[in-house]
């Protein structure tokens, strides 16, 4: 099972949800029988509210489970509540991010897609820095913490048992120059030591590849326990869209082979960023 806060909010939530639909039972339904609202079981269906423990207990007898499966959900719940480490940044980190980072310490497959920027988990904390200065409108002290999360994340990485992770840039985050020129030398070094790790992969999609099955950066992320089904996480300027369905799970993985194939080879890749190295270096 899932270990972070987050992740365990969510398996809470699909194990009340298969549960639910195991007995027939719409919301509503639950909700009239226990004396709730039909919105109250959808919140803890959805995440987005909190399950006590004697939430559990009322549902566990409305369904007729065992005492096992009972204290096992009583547990996530209990377990749900506790702080992560990235929380205690406040205000450097906003909610929407916080449910990603939760979730991201958890996974065992990692895919993403960046089409303008280096990515967070390979990125300098100069080139962070340079990047929250520009148009977040945070204060120093903000930038400061959001800085120190995105490092700390970066562990994910070189941790024992490490995700199997694997990166596509678009050629124009290797080129497009955040900072100065000495700054993105020191980022493009930092993206070539990160591809010695033996869990990373990194291709590079470069400008001639043509038409590309993807119309933004995304993130793909896979679990170990296959009561955790996969998601795809897209990000913007104030919030973010989490997709689970099989249907976007399945057209975003087509998409990400889609650009796999248009890519360079890990090799080639190399080779390309190393020639803009170069060019940064002269």
């Amino acid at each position: 099972m899932a270990g972070s806060p987050t992740a365990r909010r969510r398996r809470l939530s699909i194990e009340l949800k298969k549960l639910r639909e195991k007995n027939a039972r719409t919301c509503a339904q639950v909700g009239e029988a226990l004396d709730w609202s039909g919105s109250k079981v959808n919140r803890m269906e959805t995440g987005s509210g909190r399950v006590q423990p004697s939430d559990i207990d009322a549902l566990c007898r409305f369904y007729g489970t065992t005492d096992e499966l009972r204290e096992f959900l009583k547990s996530l719940a209990r377990e749900a509540k506790t702080r992560g480490w990235w929380q205690v940044h406040g205000s450097g980190v906003p909610e929407w991010f916080n449910i990603y980072i939760g979730l991201e310490q958890d996974a065992s497959t990692f895919r993403q897609y960046q089409c303008e920027l280096i990515p967070g988990l390979m990125q300098t904390e100069a080139y962070t820095c340079e990047l929250h200065k520009t148009g977040a409108h945070l204060s120093a002290e903000d930038i400061d913490k959001a800085v120190r999360v995105r490092m700390e994340r970066q562990s994910l990485l070189t941790r024992a048992g490490a995700p199997d992770a694997w990166f596509i840039v678009n050629e124009g985050a290797v080129r497009n120059v955040i900072g100065d020129r000495a700054l993105m030398r020191e980022q493009l070094e930092r993206v070539l030591e990160a591809t010695e790790l033996p869990s990373v992969t990194l291709q590079v999609l470069p400008f001639d590849s043509g038409t590309c099955p993807a119309t933004g950066s995304f993130t793909m992320l896979g679990f170990p326990d296959l009561e955790d089904p996969d998601l795809v996480y897209r990000d913007g300027i104030t919030d973010a869209v989490y997709l689970e369905g099989e249907h976007h799970v399945r057209e975003y993985t087509r998409a990400f082979d889609g650009l796999r194939a248009a890519a360079l080879s890990p090799q080639r890749s190399t080779q390309l960023i190393n020639t803009v190295l170069k060019e940064y270096t002269t």
